[in-house]
């Protein structure tokens, strides 16, 4: 446990953090997998931007996001 003042409010900080970033990541996920249950135009631009908002957040790595957006747009093309 901490002991110092600071200490304790990183950990609190920390905390906090986990749970947006467990809410926000579980979020990417069911959009995507939604996504690949239907692809489409408009869903893909909500992917796009989860994906964005995730990268930019550090969420996910930048070429992660990228990565996935190009595997994803091809199932649009492809059916």
């Amino acid at each position: 446990m901490p002991i110092t003042q600071s200490a304790k409010k990183a950990l609190r900080q920390s905390l906090r953090r986990r749970a947006r970033n467990i809410t926000q990541k579980k979020a990417l996920k069911e959009v995507v997998k939604a996504y690949k249950k239907s692809p489409s135009a408009e869903n893909l631009s909500l992917v796009y931007k989860k994906l964005d908002k995730a990268a930019k957040t550090n969420l996910i790595k930048k070429n992660k996001a990228s990565r996935l957006k190009s595997r994803l747009s091809k199932l649009v093309t492809s059916r």
